[in-house]
C-alpha cells in the first residue's frame, strides 16, 4: 500500500474542521472544496463569479503542484455555486482551465458557502500516475499558530426541534 500525504494551505477553517487542503494516496489525488482566498485568506473577487472560479481553480493548481501534480491529471471537478443562473461564468473560467484536457464534472447550486462573499467552491481530483512531476517527499503540517477569525467562522444554528404531539385515541 502506498504512503497517504496530506497537504495544507493554512485556509482559516482547516484546523477547525480538520481537514486537508489535498490528500494523495499513491497515484490518486483529492483536492478539498477550495475557494476565492488569497495568500492573506481574503476572499478574492466579491459578487464576482467568473473571478471567483479563476481564483479557485488558482489556488487548486498550486496544491496540485505542491503534491508534484499537474492540471492535466485532474479526472473530475465539483463547482458548488450559489446561483446556478451564472453557471456561464463559472463555465468559462472552469473552460479556460481544462478545454485541452476536460475532466468529468457536476455544478450544483447551494444555498450558501461558508463564508457571505463566496460565490463557489471547487473540488478536484486527480489520477497521477503519468505524471511528469515527482511525489511528494514530506507532507505539510499546518501552523499551529494560525488564528481563526471567529467573525469569519460561524457555528451552525441549532435547529429547533418540534414537539411531538401524542397520538389520538378513539
Amino acid at each position: 500500500m502506498s504512503a497517504i500525504s496530506r497537504i495544507s494551505s493554512n485556509a482559516p477553517w482547516e484546523p477547525v474542521v480538520a481537514y486537508s487542503r489535498l490528500v494523495r494516496a499513491g497515484d490518486y489525488v483529492a483536492v478539498s472544496g477550495t475557494t476565492a482566498l488569497d495568500e492573506h485568506g481574503l476572499v478574492v473577487g466579491a459578487g464576482q463569479m467568473y473571478v471567483q472560479a479563476r481564483q479557485a481553480l488558482a489556488n487548486i493548481r498550486a496544491a496540485l503542484e505542491r503534491a508534484g501534480v499537474s492540471l492535466r491529471d485532474v479526472i473530475r471537478t465539483r463547482m458548488f455555486v450559489t446561483d446556478i443562473g451564472r453557471y456561464a461564468e463559472a463555465a468559462r473560467a472552469h473552460r479556460e482551465v481544462f478545454a485541452d484536457f476536460p475532466p468529468a464534472t457536476s455544478m450544483v447550486e447551494v444555498r450558501r458557502l461558508i463564508h457571505p462573499d463566496m460565490l463557489i467552491e471547487i473540488e478536484a481530483d486527480a489520477y497521477a500516475a503519468n505524471s511528469s512531476q515527482p511525489k511528494p517527499k514530506t507532507a505539510s503540517k499546518p501552523k499551529a499558530s494560525r488564528q481563526v477569525n471567529k467573525s469569519v467562522v460561524k457555528k451552525p444554528a441549532a435547529k429547533k426541534s418540534a414537539a411531538k404531539k401524542p397520538a389520538r385515541r378513539k
